[in-house]
């Protein structure tokens, strides 16, 4: 555990390179471009295909005064306006009732539509009507509801086409001719301007079918909170329609506000006239009496006393009759509730005695009837709608059931009451002589009917008055006018968001990919995950490589970027084992395609120029190349002198190049592993050593056969290969745990076919500071940016899409 933190503390410090941050986003700087590009494509054809829609507004003022019943009676006080108020007409104006209303005050019989092409829109041409439609046998209960195209033949003829039976039926006629379509009759006259290459539709609609379309855009609001003043907005997909139904809208509350206050004054009228007509035989009967009791007794009149007494219980009769005549009214309103009877409307009203939110509950409760009315003409009794009504029915109607419960109590209590306070006047008046007592009796049911009478009969006259002069309780004070400007969807919106989201897709491919990426491409990620320090790294070659690599590039283009990177790595070999004379340098990776050999070969070639005797041994006995790079036979090497059938004189070979030799692998033995633990490798060696200043073994790679531990042991430096772009992020551990594993000192690693990969590089920067800068690490270059630095032959192309290309002359 000791050991590891140890090697831990010694790796380099990195820091975050902010600029490189940047450097890796801008390097697919296309990829953002073009998912920014895609986004904003996407968003024009999602803004192309979603229909549009627009809003128009309205506003009305209702009236702040006292319900229509308390006009006519005159005799309630509590004005209904504010919030209840406009709650109530705002669910007037949504009812059924009234959006079937206007909407037959539309042109709603046919829709029209023209079709688009491949990449249009089918659009609705309400109120345009490009074809002339006329109905010779129609049935509004049932009539082909199916959408109907229609396309001009020529001049005197047209096709129409439309689903029938599960088919589609297409049938050319001409026009003026009558034709039917299922149970219809009809006819098309020719049209005014000649049709070419146009493709219309058009349906045939009841005001159900618009029902939806307008509830569902229809919205109040209030303009000022508690005010009596609502704003009314209807959206649609088409301006004029939306613009019309509003209107339409706010022109059929008016008419049937109107109607159902005419209807509320007409069933007032109607309950005074009964009850008028009762009193009026009541005070027939009471004057023929008082005039037989006069003549029969002689008495004019009664005592001043009497007379006293008479005015008190007549007063409190009086109010005692009107509040018998309330719970009439009130008992009646009952059964029409439990009935659900439509329109219903309470008759009469006394100031202070009704409960103010009665009304309200009764205006509820008719809109509900209406509309449960009007549905079931499309629905059954069991369908959802019609049950959601009936629950709405039943709420309201247990409230105002409840009210006039609560109502009858209370002006029973006045009954009860007044009935008190007739005990003691009853009482004084009986003590009167009894012809006088009888006399008062007489004219106090007289004068009790008369006042009633009078009374009922000014309120007729005054409902009668008010009835022909009933205005609408509102007004519209802004009409609404169709508005061309969408409200959705909001094309700003949608394109600020889609160029973020492009953003964000560019930017998430790029961290994304990063992630995923199991490669080695920097030098920086090596340093990341192991202390075993950088000897170099060796630039990949652009130009073309044959297979082999025969032409041994570090010689042949000697003024290449790639050649002065395999020169570096030379420099900094030479400071390893500076104590020895003679070198042996093993070459290995983790996996085979990594570019062992390559390199060996390459800093081979590169030692011998500086007049170093260079031998460079095939040691992977099972895949070596080193025999095609130079061209020789391999039918004799190292395989050969392990298994002791020559010599080393036999085996050695040279090169071209000066002070350049090498042995190949030989046949391929059948126990390659054994032959290289045996003692003759170490013999080798030792013979070499006399002849050569540096020995290159390429051996096989060490993380998929042990062959190469044997010589990774013996040698004096190692090189671990790891080729950028192909070495995972394992490979780089591997040097290390072999190093700790087998205490070998001079473990190094060369990057190796490095070109600059911003995508997949690391963003930190490695900080080399204290007593392991020079000890440990080695200075080197990996040459990024100096490509046109006029000291190296320019073997990079140029790409079109690299952004700092564009800021170089």
């Amino acid at each position: 555990m000791k050991e590891i933190e140890n090697i831990q503390h010694k790796l380099p410090s990195q820091e975050i390179d902010y600029l490189k941050i940047a450097k890796i986003l801008l390097s697919r700087w296309y990829w953002i471009a073009g998912a920014v590009i895609f986004g904003i494509l996407a968003a024009n054809v999602y803004l192309w295909y979603t229909p549009k829609t627009y809003a128009t507004t309205g506003t009305m003022k209702f009236e702040e005064n006292k319900s229509e019943i308390s006009d006519l009676v005159g005799t309630m006080g509590t004005p209904d306006k504010g919030p209840s108020k406009v709650q109530t007409e705002t669910m007037v104006l949504q009812s059924r009732n009234v959006i079937i209303s206007a909407i037959k005050d539309l042109d709603y019989r046919i829709s029209f539509y023209v079709v688009g092409r491949v990449f249009s829109r089918t659009n609705e041409l309400y109120p345009k009507k490009p074809l002339d439609i006329q109905f010779l046998k129609f049935d509004t209960l049932n009539f082909f509801h199916d959408i109907i195209s229609f396309k001009p033949v020529n001049n005197s003829s047209f096709l129409l086409s439309y689903p029938q039976s599960g088919k589609q039926v297409e049938k050319v006629i001409n026009y003026n001719t009558p034709f039917t379509i299922g149970n219809m009759a009809l006819s098309i006259k020719t049209p005014a301007a000649l049709l070419k290459d146009v493709v219309f539709q058009f349906k045939f609609n009841s005001p159900e079918d618009f029902l939806d379309r307008i509830r569902g855009g229809l919205h109040t609001s209030e303009v000022i909170r508690n005010s009596n003043i609502v704003s009314l907005q209807q959206t649609d997909s088409n301006p004029q329609f939306a613009a019309d139904a509003l209107n339409a809208i706010m022109t059929e509350y008016l008419n049937y506000d109107r109607s159902q206050r005419m209807q509320s004054a007409t069933q007032m009228i109607d309950f005074i006239d009964s009850q008028l007509k009762y009193l009026s035989n009541q005070i027939k009967g009471s004057e023929k009496s008082i005039e037989n009791f006069k003549q029969n007794l002689k008495i004019l009149d009664v005592s001043s006393a009497a007379e006293a007494a008479l005015s008190k219980a007549k007063d409190l009769e009086t109010q005692r009759s009107l509040l018998k005549i309330q719970l009439i009214a009130l008992e009646q309103l009952k059964t029409d509730v439990i009935r659900e009877k439509n329109n219903v409307t309470l008759n009469f009203s006394l100031e202070g005695v009704v409960d103010p939110q009665l009304q309200n509950s009764i205006i509820k409760l008719d809109n509900l009837l209406s509309d449960k009315f009007s549905s079931s003409k499309t629905f059954t009794d069991n369908s959802q709608p019609i049950t959601d009504i009936n629950q709405q029915i039943l709420q309201i109607k247990n409230t105002a059931l409840n009210n006039i419960k609560v109502t009858i109590g209370l002006i029973q209590k006045n009954i009860d009451y007044i009935d008190g306070q007739l005990i003691p006047i009853n009482q004084q008046i009986a003590q009167f002589p009894v012809a006088e007592n009888d006399m008062a009796g007489l004219k106090r049911n007289f004068e009790v009917n008369d006042k009633v009478y009078s009374f009922l009969s000014e309120r007729k006259l005054n409902a009668q008055i008010s009835r022909s002069g009933i205005l609408p309780g509102a007004t519209i004070i802004d009409v609404a006018q169709a508005n061309y400007s969408p409200i959705s969807p909001d094309e700003h919106s949608i394109r600020h968001s889609a160029i973020i989201f492009g953003l964000l897709i560019g930017f998430g491919l790029i961290i994304l990919i990063r992630i995923l990426n199991p490669f080695i491409y920097d030098k920086e990620t090596i340093e990341s995950l192991t202390a075993i320090p950088i000897l170099g790294v060796i630039r990949k070659f652009t130009g073309e490589i044959d297979e082999y690599n025969s032409q041994i590039l570090a010689i042949s283009t000697p003024k290449s970027i790639f050649a002065e990177s395999v020169r570096s790595v030379r420099t900094n070999l030479s400071f390893l084992a500076a104590d020895k004379e003679r070198k042996v340098i093993c070459v290995t990776s983790d996996v085979a395609g990594e570019g062992k050999s390559f390199v060996a070969v390459n800093l081979s070639s590169t030692l011998s120029l500086i007049d170093k005797k260079v031998i460079i041994i095939a040691a992977d006995l099972r895949r070596s190349k080193l025999h095609k790079t130079f061209q020789v036979p391999n039918d004799v090497g190292l395989s050969n002198y392990l298994a002791h059938q020559c010599n080393a004189e036999d085996i050695i070979r040279h090169s071209s190049q000066a002070n350049l030799d090498f042995i190949v692998s030989g046949p391929v033995p059948p126990n390659p592993s054994e032959l290289l633990h045996s003692a003759k490798v170490g013999e080798l060696l030792m013979f070499l050593k006399t002849r050569y200043e540096v020995i290159m073994i390429d051996t096989a790679p060490i993380g998929l056969v042990s062959d190469a531990i044997p010589l990774i042991r013996l040698s004096d430096i190692n090189l671990f290969v790891i080729r950028s772009g192909k070495s995972k992020l394992y490979s780089a551990t591997v040097p290390q745990r072999i190093a700790h594993e087998y205490n070998l000192e001079n473990t190094v690693i060369v990057l190796n076919s490095y070109s600059e990969e911003l995508l997949h590089s690391r963003y930190y920067t490695t900080k080399f500071t204290g007593e392991n800068y020079g000890s440990r690490y080695y200075y080197y270059s990996d040459y990024s940016g100096n490509e046109g630095s006029g000291y190296y032959i320019d073997e990079k192309t140029k790409k079109w899409w690299d952004i700092r290309n564009w800021f170089k002359s």
